[in-house]
């Protein structure tokens, strides 16, 4: 089972036997194009999704909506974490970034990027007390134990920074995407404990960033490829 979010602003649900059996639903709600989604990180009943709309919608698989977040600013990413499985987190374009409580529908927490455009954040599986985000040309880093504001913040991406994401399996390991160029996507690979990138990719037209679940891998799309870097731990 997936879920994609495509420019007419629908998700659709693709399930799938992998013989014979396919099918899709159709989700309808969103009023502006759909910037990212995510499934409930347990049983995987319901999705959650936010748009330039300003909103962050829940529905369950059948497309109806469950829960309604109206945001301050576009709605660029939203994570759900194993954890916290009553949580969720979104992030603005605004630099803001809030935990919601899905149990009483309230928000619970913010923290504050002071810098804009936020184009990406994401939520630590290693540790949930970790979120990053990539905002302007700088990545950042929070403690949400600590303080709203962040821990850390370094420059990193000339033209901007476009993705963030943690490894899944080290907590200091995460990597961010700069914006194509006029050929080319930079991949950069930190580790909190460098002062540097330890690792520098590039991609034709890349897009998209993920990690292996279990090892010290990431792929990023690009031009009818997809790229694998490996890095230490």
């Amino acid at each position: 089972r997936f879920c994609t979010a495509a420019s007419d602003r629908k998700l659709r649900l693709f399930t799938s036997d992998l013989q014979d059996k396919n099918e899709f639903k159709t989700f309808d709600g969103h009023t502006d194009y759909i910037n990212d989604l995510v499934f409930a990180p347990k049983e995987g009943q319901e999705v959650a999704s936010v748009s330039d709309d300003h909103t962050c919608r829940v529905w369950d698989l059948e497309g109806n909506e469950k829960a309604h977040f109206v945001l301050c600013s576009p709605g660029m990413s939203v994570c759900w974490h194993p954890e916290e499985a009553f949580k969720l987190m979104v992030a603005e374009k605004n630099g803001t970034i809030r935990f919601y409580d899905l149990v009483t529908h309230q928000a619970i927490l913010s923290l504050e990027c002071e810098q804009t455009p936020l184009m990406s954040a994401d939520w630590c599986l290693k540790n949930t007390l970790k979120i990053g985000a990539v905002a302007g040309s700088d990545w950042l880093i929070w403690d949400i134990a600590r303080s709203s504001y962040p821990q850390d913040k370094r420059p990193v991406h000339v033209d901007r920074a476009r993705l963030f994401r943690w490894s899944q399996v080290n907590e200091n390991l995460f990597a961010t995407t700069g914006y194509p160029g006029k050929t080319t996507t930079q991949l950069l690979v930190h580790h909190l404990g460098h002062p540097q990138p330890i690792l520098t990719g590039t991609a034709a037209v890349g897009s998209g960033l993920t990690w292996h679940r279990t090892l010290p891998l990431c792929a990023v799309g690009g031009d009818h490829k997809i790229f694998f870097w490996v890095t230490e731990m």
